[in-house]
């Protein structure tokens, strides 16, 4: 059961900025950057977001690391950000998901009132290619991060403005499930947050803790040794981690799975469009944080086998549940197996009712593997042919997002997973 956060930081705002009138020049900076590896960087999405209209359309409020409005600059070290800024050197200035995220942002801290006294500031950091450990704590690329969020808080001190890291938002996991560099992810991942949260608090000295806001990487084909059917299944360790850090540590929240989206080449990394429609999911998750209401996503809740039946029931963020064959290409008994210690999948058909799916099986299931998402192509992700399932909320049917004027129903997507049942 995931704790209640139990601090608003709406209210922390409120009171910070509850002087306006006095001190108009006063302002909250709230910083939720992105880190992991190249999907937090935006590598090969075209870059879809126009950074003048990012900023007329936030009022101003969305800024980078030095709290200034020059996005696009990032490199894996501070000279050669340095110098790409100052030959204004965009060449690889990619679309990243936390321009998404801001705008969500804004417009709902405008909505309730603190648009002209809030500020949020953004900005990638990780290293591509690398496993969780090449990234944490003690490395180069994390240094960088948190000197980063340093020089913004100093920044800011500065000016006498308030300062505080809520979130931030995580993308990494793609090269633990090929090459297989973590041996524990659930741990380290945890051992991240809780380095990220005391070393932020060391440099804001802040009270409230920093969220991690995790998506999930679901590019279990592009392991050569992936096989869907294999009860002992090495590629699932890693999505199935971040799983149970959302379900169950209150410091762990969901923004979405990657298997809805494309996938430039439909391989590793999501495109433009994608990495937006994220940032928008993304979005909603730290509104959620700052309102202290977090939520877990589409999970299931409870596992239950009946003759030769699985319930499992979920919960659900926006009833009701839909299985979707039209925005994701139907998978297989829509993307759930049994699979038992034979190596055999004994799933017949699926069946949806309210929010209790029942998985009907040749025999008993006690003592299989039930997963979600854990199938697909060869060396394929995204929504065609990677990794799939078609089981959604309903979200979308009121929340949606216009991107290159197509409107994208913002769904919660049951995120992978692979659960022992007995």
């Amino acid at each position: 059961m995931k704790q209640h956060i139990s601090c608003c930081l709406l209210l922390v705002i409120l009171a910070f900025t509850g002087c306006q009138t006095k001190s108009p020049e006063k302002k909250t900076v709230l910083a939720i950057p992105v880190y992991g590896q190249s999907l937090a960087l935006g590598e090969e999405a075209i870059r879809i977001t126009d950074f003048d209209t990012l900023a007329s359309l936030t009022n101003h409020t969305v800024r980078t690391e030095n709290l200034d409005e020059n996005f696009g600059y990032h490199s894996e070290t501070p000279f050669k950000q340095w110098i790409k800024k100052v030959v204004n050197d965009q060449r690889r200035s990619f679309e990243l998901s936390v321009y998404g995220m801001a705008e969500v942002i804004a417009a709902h801290l405008k909505k309730k009132g603190y648009g002209d006294s809030v500020l949020i500031a953004t900005f990638p950091g990780g290293q591509g290619a690398s496993g969780i450990a090449e990234i944490s704590k003690g490395t180069k690329a994390y240094q960088k991060f948190l000197d980063e969020i340093a020089g913004a808080y100093q920044k800011a001190e500065d000016k006498g403005w308030k300062f505080i890291v809520p979130a931030f938002c995580w993308m990494q996991g793609e090269d633990d499930i090929v090459w297989v560099k973590s041996k524990n992810y659930k741990k380290d991942l945890k051992q991240f947050q809780v380095d990220l949260n005391r070393d932020v608090k060391a440099i804001t000295k802040q009270r409230e803790d920093v969220v991690c806001v995790t998506y999930q990487t679901n590019c279990l084909t592009l392991s050569k040794d992936f096989d869907e059917n294999q009860f002992n299944s090495r590629e699932t360790a890693i999505p199935q981690a971040q799983v149970e850090l959302i379900t169950g540590d209150s410091l762990f929240v969901a923004s979405g799975p990657t298997y809805p989206y494309s996938f430039v080449d439909e391989r590793v990394h999501i495109d433009g469009i994608s990495q937006k429609r994220l940032g928008y999911l993304t979005g909603l998750s730290v509104i959620r944080v700052l309102e202290s209401k977090p939520g877990i996503g589409l999970l299931p809740d409870h596992f239950k086998i009946s003759g030769d039946t699985v319930l499992i029931r979920f919960k659900v963020p926006v009833p009701p549940l839909v299985l979707d064959t039209a925005a994701i290409k139907y998978a297989a008994n829509y993307g759930f197996s049994v699979v038992n210690s034979k190596n055999k999948n004994i799933l017949q058909k699926v069946h949806l009712k309210d929010n209790v799916l029942k998985l009907h099986c040749k025999e008993s299931p006690s003592g299989a593997r039930v997963r979600y998402a854990v199938n697909g192509n060869k060396e394929k992700s995204g929504f065609k042919n990677g990794p799939r399932g078609n089981l959604r909320d309903s979200q979308g049917q009121t929340l949606t997002a216009t991107i290159q004027k197509k409107v994208y129903p913002l769904h919660n997507w049951a995120y992978q997973f692979d659960v022992l049942v007995n």
